[in-house]
């Protein structure tokens, strides 16, 4: 079955346009999901809406959005007024510039969508405006209506189609000085920093979305399948919880000697009369440096 759209409507960069639609390209939903039952008959429950004043419940035919314009007074809103509301944006993705990527703060990165031509009429000129972003080697900017807001979003080649990113409003990221003015500024000694640098080289890899999973959702799962079968679940050990470190220098180094056994224990062992493997640049020995002693003894006191 062929995807769904999101929206459709039309790409537009100056007079050039052609018709598109956008589809999700993530997805928020989980593998598991829970109703809401009464737990002396296991029944499940529904949510009604109960009017107040009146204690009756109000069917879906009744209800209405209303927006608050004071205390207990609200102006109403149908559906067929805000699809009465119409710009631009609302039918049409057009481009108002071109910025590097590099430009882009990915804390204003929200939803992802895939952009492709809607009919066959649209993929000749659809093709003209992804080559073109892709030789200038710039993302585009542009403005579209979705779920009744006209968001901001970001364009970029994507093998034979687009990439739209939704961005977020200036006013929607926070400003990260509130979060960060306590930290101080503090000097590294040298030798503590080449014991970082031995850690992440020896941590270094590449991503691959593959290697991660929800073991939390997996745990779940397999809770949910016990309590199916009859088995009693028994309480899971409690995880240890780290704390602040008081020997900065002693961490790093068990830090060091912890990633070079599971880096030993990791390597395929040879076989039987087969001559050692070459070590390799992440996996050779690495002598932490020596602490560095104050010259002349004890400082004197100012």
């Amino acid at each position: 079955m062929a995807p769904r759209a999101n929206w459709k409507g039309y790409l537009k960069l100056s007079l050039v346009s052609c018709a598109v639609a956008l589809y999700p390209a993530s997805s928020s939903s989980s593998r598991v999901s829970f109703n809401t039952l009464n737990r002396q008959t296991g029944n499940k429950v529904k949510r009604i809406y109960v009017d107040p004043d009146t204690g009756e419940e109000v069917t879906s035919d009744d209800q209405v959005k209303g927006y608050a314009v004071a205390k207990n007074s609200y102006v109403t809103i149908d559906d067929a007024d805000l699809d009465a509301i119409k710009i631009e944006s609302s039918h049409t993705v057009d481009i108002e510039k071109f910025v590097p990527r590099s430009e882009i703060d990915p804390r204003y990165m929200d939803a992802p969508y895939y952009i492709a031509p809607d009919d066959r009429v649209a993929q000749e000129a659809f093709a003209v405006i992804r080559e073109a972003m892709r030789e200038g080697g710039m993302v585009a900017l542009a403005r579209v209506v979705i779920a009744r807001r006209e968001r901001i979003i970001m364009i970029e080649p994507w093998g034979k189609g687009l990439l739209g990113t939704v961005l977020r409003y200036g006013y929607e990221v926070r400003d990260a000085a509130a979060y960060f003015e306590d930290i101080p500024d503090m000097p590294i000694p040298a030798d503590m920093k080449d014991l970082a640098h031995v850690i992440v080289e020896r941590k270094a890899g590449h991503w691959d979305p593959a290697e991660f999973e929800d073991r939390y959702e997996t745990a779940v799962v397999e809770m949910l399948k016990s309590k199916q079968a009859g088995a009693v679940v028994a309480d899971a050990p409690t995880a240890p919880r780290p704390s602040n470190v008081v020997n900065l220098m002693d961490a790093l180094r068990r830090s060091i000697e912890t990633e070079k056994a599971a880096l030993a224990a990791a390597e395929p062992k040879p076989l039987a009369g087969s001559k050692k493997p070459k070590a390799t640049k992440n996996a050779e020995a690495v002598t932490p440096p020596e602490p560095k002693k104050a010259k002349g003894g004890s400082r004197k006191r100012g």
